[in-house]
């Protein structure tokens, strides 16, 4: 195998791989607003004899989205704009009729009202847009005068009721995604030690695409925790996690900070020789990476990673450049460059900074 054709397979199975983790995550999440998709157009269908209610399902999957983080006020937000849009759309169209001035119009009238209503952004953008859609589409509904507007609302109601009904714990993906973009992190530890002892460029290489191909891993457990912050703020089941996601947030900015770190150690391995000094680096790179899976494991369990705590304080105490790289310089340079990602892991293990630092061999 060419290393070209090598490296394009290592990108392809770690876009499969996080594309696996993306579909595990959004499966409950999108299979719930199916059913809610379902039953608003049950209850504008047959309840309220609307022959087309193509509002009520879409209104329902605006609101609920695809992600477990559906706090109630993004939903209400969501909901109350597009049924704000839809109503004044209604109104105007049949007032002044439809055109290129007419949904200008209707713009502006939607989302200055939605501005009055809240500040939120999502209830004003909701607003104008399906403010837009009505004026802009022919009538789908024909449930009477009001027929689209209604549809909306039932659209709104019901996901809201899903949403009230089934909460969710805001800890359950950060958690997931966290575990995984740590264990993205060990892979690509275990990769870097591997290309150090073969000293085959192709292999070394592979340890850097893997860093890199790793990215959008630790960017979604930070964007996905930073939200479920947010949403421990608002409700009432959140509260009570707010103090956990907040360390969690810490956790997923040191994880992404750690792995860039690992990155640059990558791109500076491809030019290392091979040798003693070399082993022995890639022998500490392959203990750092056994207490990153064990942490990977506690962090998506929730569990206390006491024992990954003290596998890399251990790991902190034999990162000494002037015993691993005895006149080698480059391995020396190599070694001061991991302390600081070493210091961020038992951080992320729950270590203060001081207990970190003072963990580190003295040089």
């Amino acid at each position: 195998m060419t290393s070209k054709v090598r490296q394009m397979s290592l990108v392809a199975r770690s876009r499969v791989r996080q594309g696996r983790i993306r579909v595990r995550a959004g499966f409950g999440p999108i299979l719930l607003a199916g059913v809610a998709v379902s039953l608003s157009y049950w209850i504008a269908h047959l309840l309220l004899g609307h022959p087309s209610p193509f509002f009520a399902p879409v209104c329902a999957w605006i609101c609920l989205g695809f992600t477990a983080d559906r706090n109630m006020r993004r939903v209400a937000e969501v909901g109350i704009g597009v049924a704000i849009g839809v109503g004044l759309g209604e109104a105007i169209a049949k007032l002044i009729g439809a055109g290129a001035v007419q949904i200008g119009i209707v713009l502006v009238v939607s989302a200055l009202v939605a501005r009055f209503l809240d500040r939120g952004v999502l209830l004003t953008t909701q607003a104008g847009v399906q403010s837009i859609v009505i004026v802009g589409l022919p009538v789908v509904s024909t449930g009477g005068g009001f027929g689209r507007w209604t549809d909306a609302l039932v659209g709104a109601v019901v996901a809201f009721v899903v949403a009230a009904l089934t909460p969710g714990d805001p800890r359950r993906l950060p958690r997931r995604l966290g575990g995984d973009g740590l264990a993205e992190l060990a892979r690509t530890l275990e990769e870097i030690a591997h290309g150090m002892r073969t000293g085959d460029p192709a292999d070394r290489e592979a340890a850097l695409l893997r860093g890199r191909a790793s990215e959008p891993a630790l960017d979604e457990w930070q964007a996905v925790t930073k939200s479920a912050i947010g949403t421990a703020r608002v409700t009432a089941t959140g509260r009570r996690y707010r103090s956990e996601l907040t360390t969690m947030g810490r956790t997923a900015m040191l994880g992404d900070r750690t792995m860039r770190t690992v990155r640059v150690i990558a791109r500076r391995a491809i030019s290392l020789p091979t040798g003693p000094e070399v082993d022995r680096l890639a022998q500490l790179l392959d203990d750092l990476a056994k207490a990153t899976h064990l942490l990977a494991e506690n962090v998506a369990a929730g569990s206390d990673p006491a024992v990954a705590r003290e596998m890399l304080l251990s790991v902190a105490h034999e990162a000494h450049p002037g015993l691993l790289g005895t006149g080698d310089w480059q391995v020396q340079s190599l070694t001061l460059i991991l302390r600081s990602a070493i210091v961020d892991l038992c951080e992320t293990a729950g270590a203060t900074p001081g207990e970190a630092r003072e963990a580190l061999a003295p040089m």
